[in-house]
C-alpha cells in the first residue's frame, strides 16, 4: 500500500506538472525559487533593517536648540608645542553670540546665504540625496545644505563618513517635520562662525563692519557676510588680502545674480567693501601679531582638516601643533632683533620647515599687524632660480657646461636686459653664485617655461593658494614670461617647503603645523599623516641625484662648520635696479629656512645705510643667526655629499651675493 501510495503521489504530481522530476525546465524553477527567496531576504536585510534603524534612530534623536549649542561654543580651545607645553588659548569673545529672530535678519543676508549655501533650500526635504548616495558608495560625504549644515554644527560631528551622513539623514527628517524652513534657517544662522570668533550675524555685523544688524545692511555687505561662511578662517581679508576676499565675494555677488536675487544691473553697481572692513584687532584677545598668525594659520589649516572652530569647542578638543618652542622663540627674536634698527618700513617673514615630515618648526609672520607676511604671497625674484635649475638638470643640462650670458636676452615676447656678472667662463654654478641672470632666463627659454612650472610644483609649489592659482598669469592658466624671473608670487611658507625637497634628497612632503588633534583625555581624535613621496623622478635615486646637484650649486657653511645650502635673491622694483623684496632661503638636512624682507606695498628699499636691500644683507643675516640657534645641540651632518669644515665667525660670514 505504501508503494501504490508513492506511486499515487508521484503520478498526482507529474499529472500536475507534466514534467519528469529530472526535467530541466523543473530543475530552472526551482532555482528561480531559491533566487527569490534570497532576493526577498536581501530586501529585508538592505531595506528593512535600514528602515527599522531609521525608525529607531528618530525616536532617539533628537536636535539641539541653537541656544544650547552657542552654550557649548562658550570653550577656551588649547594649542600645543610640538612637546606638549602650551602654546597660547582661542578664548571665545564675549558678547559675540547674541541670538538674532529670524526677522531681524536683514532680507539681503538671508537671500545671500541661501543663494550661496542651499539654493533650494525653501523647497528640499532637508537634505542632499546625492551626497547620501556618495557617503555610501565611497564612504565619504559630500556637500550639504543648510539643515544638514545646522545638523553637524549643533552635534559638533564633521567626519566625512556614512555614518554622520545617515545621522543628518535621521535628524534633517525630523527637524523638516518638526520645524518650519524659517525655524531651521533661524537655528542654522546663529550657530554658524562668520570668522573673528563670531557666530550669528550680529556678532559678525559688529566685527567687520562696526554696525549693529539692521536693514541698512547693503547687498555688497550680505555677500562679504554670506561668503565668509564656507571658510571663516580663509576668507577673512585680514588673514589672505583683500584680492582673495574679493574673488569669494564676486562668487557670492554671482550667485545672487544666477538665482534671481538681484538684477544683473544692480550688481554691475556693487563693489566689494573692502575700505568699509574693519581690522580685526578686538578679535586677537591678549596675543600678540605674530601670535594671532600662529592661531589663524592652525586654524586655517584645521579647517581643510575637518575641524572648524565651533568643532573644536563644543568638542572640547585641544590641538597639538607641530611649532619647536626654541625655534618659534629664535625666529620671534632674530627678526625683531635684526629688523630694529631698520628702516620703519622694512617688514619681515621667517618659516622653517623640517623637510624629512614637512613639520613646521617655527613660522613668524611679522609683529607689524594682522597681515601675516609668512602667509601671504610675494614675488619670489632670483630666489625662484634653483628650481629653473631643477628643470635643466632633468632635461640633462650639466651645472657646468659653459653657458651664454647676455647682456639682454627675450623670453616669449619680453627682453630682459641686465648688467654682466658672470665670470668670463660662465656656467649655471657660477652665474648662481655670482648673481647673473640671464644664464637661468636663458636655461628657461632653452627648457620651456611649462618645464620650468612643473619643476617648482614637483619640488612643492602649490597649484593654487586659497584657490587661487600659482605661478600664473591673471586668466588662471597662461604661463607669462614673469616666470623667468620669479615675478609670480610665492608664500615663505611654500618655499621652505619646496627648498626642503632638496634637503630631503628629493622627498617631497607638504608643510603643516597641525600635528594632531587631542580630546581632553589625551587621546588621537585626528593626526595629519603625509607619506614621503619622489619629487623630480618615479625613481627616488634619479629624485636624489638632482637633488644633490641643486644643493651642491647652493652650498655653502655655518659658522660651526655645518655644511649647508643658500640661495639669496631679490624682486627688482619695476624698470629699475633697486629691490622691493628681498628673500634668504637655504637649508641643512634638518631644517629648510625661508626668510623674506619687504614692506606693505610695492617701493624701493634701503637699508640703515642707505644701500639698496639685498637677500645677502639683512635677510641672510636673518637666517644665519637663525639657522645657528635653532639647530644648535643638532648633530652635524653632511649635506648634499659636502661634508662639514671649520668656518669663520658669524660677523665674518658672508652670503652668496646671489640676485
Amino acid at each position: 500500500m505504501l508503494r501504490d501510495t508513492d506511486a499515487e503521489t508521484d503520478g498526482a504530481t507529474s499529472s500536475v506538472t507534466n514534467e519528469p522530476p529530472d526535467d530541466p525546465r523543473a530543475r530552472r524553477r526551482r532555482r528561480w525559487r531559491k533566487i527569490r527567496r534570497i532576493a526577498y531576504c536581501g530586501f529585508g536585510v538592505f531595506v528593512g533593517l535600514p528602515l527599522i534603524a531609521f525608525w529607531v534612530a528618530y525616536l532617539l534623536m533628537d536636535v539641539r536648540s541653537p541656544q544650547d549649542v552657542l552654550a557649548s561654543l562658550d570653550k577656551t580651545v588649547e594649542l600645543k608645542y610640538s612637546d606638549g607645553s602650551e602654546l597660547l588659548k582661542v578664548l571665545p569673545a564675549d558678547g559675540d553670540r547674541s541670538f538674532v529672530p529670524y526677522d531681524k535678519v536683514p532680507s539681503k543676508l538671508r537671500d545671500a546665504i541661501i543663494a550661496t549655501e542651499d539654493p533650494t533650500f525653501w523647497d528640499n526635504a532637508g537634505f542632499d540625496p546625492t551626497g547620501i548616495g556618495r557617503a555610501f558608495l565611497t564612504g565619504v560625504g559630500g556637500g550639504s545644505g543648510i539643515t544638514q549644515q545646522y545638523i553637524k554644527k549643533s552635534t559638533g560631528d564633521d567626519d566625512a563618513t556614512l555614518g554622520r551622513k545617515l545621522q543628518e539623514l535621521v535628524l534633517a527628517t525630523k527637524i523638516t517635520q518638526q520645524q518650519s524652513k524659517e525655524q531651521i534657517f533661524t537655528s542654522y544662522v546663529n550657530i554658524i562662525s562668520f570668522g573673528r570668533g563670531t557666530f550669528g550675524p550680529a556678532a559678525a555685523m559688529n566685527a567687520f563692519f562696526g554696525r549693529p544688524l539692521d536693514d541698512s545692511m547693503t547687498w555688497s555687505e550680505a555677500a562679504f557676510l554670506a561668503g565668509m561662511i564656507q571658510s571663516p578662517s580663509v576668507h577673512d581679508p585680514a588673514v589672505s588680502g583683500d584680492a582673495h576676499a574679493a574673488k569669494r565675494w564676486t562668487y557670492v555677488r554671482d550667485k545672487l545674480v544666477q538665482r534671481g536675487y538681484v538684477k544683473p544691473a544692480d550688481a554691475a553697481t556693487m563693489a566689494y567693501p573692502g575700505k568699509e572692513i574693519l581690522p580685526p584687532s578686538e578679535t586677537r584677545a591678549s596675543v600678540t601679531y605674530d601670535e594671532y598668525h600662529v592661531k589663524q594659520q592652525v586654524l586655517s589649516e584645521l579647517e581643510q582638516d575637518g575641524f572648524s572652530l565651533s568643532r573644536l569647542q563644543q568638542g572640547n578638543l585641544v590641538v597639538q601643533t607641530t611649532l619647536d618652542r626654541k625655534a618659534q622663540a629664535s625666529a620671534r627674536s632674530t627678526l625683531a632683533d635684526r629688523l630694529k634698527g631698520e628702516p620703519k618700513e622694512f617688514r619681515g617673514a621667517l618659516v622653517s620647515v623640517d623637510p624629512s615630515t614637512g613639520a613646521v618648526r617655527a613660522y613668524d609672520g611679522g609683529d607689524n599687524g594682522v597681515r601675516d607676511y609668512a602667509g601671504t604671497e610675494h614675488p619670489a625674484g632670483s630666489a625662484f632660480y634653483p628650481f629653473t635649475l631643477t628643470a635643466g638638470l632633468r632635461a640633462g643640462v650639466s651645472p657646468d657646461e659653459p653657458t651664454a650670458a647676455p647682456g639682454k636676452i627675450d623670453f616669449l615676447g619680453e627682453d630682459f636686459e641686465y648688467p654682466q656678472k658672470c665670470p668670463a667662463t660662465c656656467t649655471l654654478r657660477t652665474a648662481m653664485t655670482s648673481g647673473a641672470d640671464t644664464p637661468y632666463i636663458g636655461l628657461a627659454k632653452r627648457v620651456g617655461a611649462d618645464a620650468v612650472s612643473a619643476a617648482a610644483r614637483d619640488a612643492g609649489i602649490p597649484e593654487a593658494v586659497d584657490g587661487s592659482p600659482t605661478l600664473r598669469e591673471k586668466d588662471g592658466f597662461l604661463i607669462g614670461s614673469g616666470l623667468a624671473v620669479g615675478r609670480y608670487p610665492l608664500r615663505p611658507l611654500d618655499l621652505a617647503g619646496a627648498y626642503g625637497t632638496f634637503a630631503a634628497d628629493g622627498m617631497r612632503v607638504t608643510p603643516h603645523l597641525v600635528d594632531k588633534v587631542l580630546d581632553q583625555d589625551g587621546s588621537v581624535v585626528w593626526q595629519h599623516d603625509d607619506e614621503p613621496h619622489p619629487a623630480f623622478s618615479d625613481d627616488p635615486g634619479v629624485s636624489a641625484k638632482i637633488s644633490a646637484e641643486v644643493t651642491n650649486v647652493l652650498q655653502t657653511f655655518l659658522p660651526d662648520g655645518r655644511p649647508a645650502a643658500l640661495r639669496t635673491g631679490e624682486f627688482q622694483h619695476g624698470n629699475s635696479s633697486d629691490y622691493q623684496d628681498a628673500w634668504a632661503i637655504g637649508y641643512t638636512p634638518q631644517l629648510a629656512t625661508a626668510v623674506w624682507v619687504g614692506s606693505d606695498d610695492e617701493r624701493r628699499l634701503f637699508d640703515a645705510q642707505g644701500k639698496k636691500l639685498m637677500g645677502s644683507t639683512v635677510p641672510a643675516d636673518i637666517w644665519r643667526t637663525f639657522m645657528v640657534q635653532a639647530e644648535q645641540g643638532q648633530p652635524i651632518k653632511e649635506n648634499g655629499g659636502v661634508e662639514p669644515r671649520f668656518a669663520p665667525p658669524l660677523a665674518k660670514q658672508t652670503a652668496p651675493p646671489g640676485r
